[in-house]
């Protein structure tokens, strides 16, 4: 099995060094790494369509989500994923990730584990990915996308694409469709991903609070009375899945200060909680 792993890129050329060197260094699987980059004018250009570990398409899109589903239209693999700029995957990943599906044929969907850094690669928290419940995507989305991987099926023939409506919150409505169409979703209990909280994310900008608000106003109105037990509903599966009890560990990965190899840290004080985002997760808008 082949991977295909779908970067789309603006104005993010220090991030997209470190992405594309987290994805060239993995071993034991096959993949192609294709970057699709709306014209940025920050020297990306200089230098993206000359580094031969990627396939690098240089125009413009409508957003993210168009992006993505260009390089999904233009990819090969047999397991597809996308990788932000600020994301990357950890030394093995996409190996523990290949072993799931070669010997679970019937998944269609891997979901699995990520750490939460600051911006020099020091830890923050740590996300237990969790299978996705139709109901409670309305209040809580259980999973990271840096740490999504799905057959090729998925897209191709059953034609599951981002909805490019949405400029934030399409990874939402994308697992929305999985559960929708009652794709097999399968956890590996592993972290395979790295999100970078930079504080300039896309889900902390005007646009994502307004596509929130907007969310809210489209979900059924049972689930706005029930909200909060839905909320402690999903606080109790992550703690069901050990997350509260997560022992000390290192972790790998490329940092702005050392962009040409791996530098290993210490999560000494390991806390699901992120601290810096649980104001928006019980605000009025979930």
């Amino acid at each position: 099995m082949r991977f295909s792993i779908i970067t789309p890129s603006f104005r993010a050329s220090q991030w997209l060094r470190l992405c594309i060197a987290s994805i060239a260094d993995q071993e034991g699987v096959e993949l192609e790494h294709i970057v699709q980059d709306s014209c940025s004018d920050d020297g990306t250009q200089e230098w993206l369509p000359h580094d031969p570990r990627v396939k690098a398409y240089i125009e413009k899109d409508q957003g993210m989500y168009d992006a993505v589903n260009r390089g999904f239209k233009r990819s090969s693999g047999d397991i597809l994923a996308y990788l932000n700029c600020d994301e990357q995957y950890l030394p093995g990943a996409l190996k523990k990730v290949h072993d799931l599906f070669a010997a679970r044929p019937e998944v269609d969907v891997v979901v699995s584990d990520t750490i939460v850094t600051d911006s020099r690669g020091g830890y923050i928290c740590h996300r237990y990915g969790l299978r996705p419940y139709g109901y409670a995507l309305w209040v809580s989305f259980p999973v990271l996308t840096c740490a999504l991987f799905v057959r090729r099926r998925v897209i191709d023939p059953m034609g599951i694409y981002f909805d490019t409506q949405w400029r934030d919150l399409g990874d939402l409505f994308w697992a929305m469709e999985f559960v929708k169409r009652g794709l097999n979703i399968a956890v590996l209990p592993e972290f395979t991903s790295v999100f970078a909280d930079t504080g300039e994310n896309m889900n902390l900008k005007p646009n994502a609070i307004r596509e929130k608000e907007r969310k809210w106003q489209m979900a059924p109105a049972w689930i706005k009375y029930f909200r909060y037990p839905i909320l402690i509903q999903n606080r109790l599966r992550i703690f069901a899945r050990g997350s509260l009890f997560q022992g000390p560990f290192d972790y790998s990965l490329y940092t702005l200060a050392n962009p040409e190899r791996r530098v290993t840290l210490r999560a000494a004080d390991p806390t699901s909680f992120w601290r810096g985002r649980l104001k928006y997760a019980f605000g009025k808008i979930p």
